[in-house]
């Protein structure tokens, strides 16, 4: 495989210090930070790929909880290209002006802050263990520390939910010096604390609508193009790492938990961080990336599902499909000049219902 083909390597630290109550990630207790063990585990891994990545992203949980040495041996084992974008993503409160200085001198790029809210008691009520104004601190700090890329992320359609509340968020990050913002509805998943004891005042999936038609609203007008359904950029500033998931190009996930992409053949880690620390595991394959994958991956982008691209992958719509894309157009849910196919954002907020007619 050609250099030049779009590589990313996606490397998984499940540690955190507690677990949100919304979130269903695979996480294990990190209050101590992430062992050297694991961190072994990985370097034996990248030690196995020769080919070198054009994006790393540290993902997680809370990949901050790594000591910058340990990211910087990390980020030498996976051996990125020249120019490479490398993502730490990193909780307000688990990052200080020295770890910050020491990411930033390690490689790392490209800053995610798990911000959610900018109101205290939602924060709180979200099980998250930073306020409002420790936010504000992490991203100056990051500021300071020299990071070309900020990026922090915003929870839609909380309980009690307010458009002020986003509108406090939103603020808090444009002033911080974000650079990519994303913006997710929350979804209360089975397994989490929140499907336990569902919290009070939970919107309606209408009033969820509004919130995420107010948001891309705002986002925009505050200078933060909308690329993905969940994202939006100042103009140059998109992710380089997630395009590839949306584009179907080539990506490796290390570690447990995490997923891969390779040469159009999709495998996976067991959810076993004492297994992957022991070298017990290996991943597993899952299946190929289909057609109906570049589709669903492809419409979540404004940019839109490209027909030819689509067929010379084997997809094709039948006559009654395409007469239903025709009707999405006429009620505003898309945009087609009859090469590509584009989700409004009204058609994102029911984009599960449209795939469903299209796969």
């Amino acid at each position: 495989m050609s250099e030049a083909t779009p590589f990313g390597i996606y490397l998984h630290i499940p540690y955190c210090k507690a677990k949100c109550r919304y979130c269903d990630f695979y996480s294990a207790p990190g209050a101590r930070g992430v062992p050297q063990s694991y961190v072994d585990a990985l370097l034996r891994e990248l030690a196995k790929n020769a080919r070198r990545p054009d994006t790393l992203y540290f993902g997680g949980g809370t990949p901050a909880l790594l000591v910058p040495a340990q990211a910087a041996a990390l980020i030498e084992a996976a051996n990125p290209l020249p120019g490479a974008e490398i993502t730490l993503e990193a909780n307000p409160d688990v990052v200080t002006p020295e770890t910050l200085r020491g990411f930033r001198a390690a490689g790392v790029t490209r800053i995610s802050f798990g911000v959610q809210s900018a109101d205290d008691a939602q924060l709180r009520r979200l099980g998250r263990t930073h306020t409002a104004a420790g936010a504000a601190q992490a991203l100056a700090w990051a500021r300071k520390a020299g990071f070309p890329e900020i990026c922090g992320d915003i929870m839609l359609a909380l309980p009690e939910y307010t458009n002020a509340e986003f509108d406090r968020t939103l603020a808090l990050l444009r002033d911080g010096g974000c650079t990519h913002i994303s913006a997710y509805l929350l979804k209360v998943e089975p397994g989490t604390a929140f499907y336990r004891n569902p919290p009070a005042g939970l919107p309606d999936g209408d009033a969820a609508a509004d919130f995420y038609l107010y948001a891309v609203q705002q986002l925009e007008a505050a200078g933060y193009r909308q690329y993905e359904i969940s994202n939006f950029a100042r103009p140059g500033h998109e992710g380089r790492h997630n395009l590839l998931y949306w584009n179907c190009s080539d990506y490796w996930g290390v570690g447990p938990a995490a997923h891969s992409c390779v040469g159009n053949v999709r495998r996976f880690w067991p959810d076993d961080v004492q297994g992957f620390i022991a070298g017990t595991v290996a991943e597993q394959r899952e299946g190929d990336c289909t057609s109906e994958d570049y589709l669903l991956m492809q419409l979540r982008l404004v940019s839109g599902l490209n027909i030819p691209a689509y067929e010379r992958r084997g997809g094709r719509f039948t006559a009654a499909q395409r007469v239903f894309m025709r009707q999405c157009v006429g009620h505003g849910y898309a945009v087609w000049d009859g090469e590509v196919f584009r989700l409004t954002p009204a058609g994102m907020v029911v984009q599960n219902a449209i795939l469903a007619e299209l796969m």
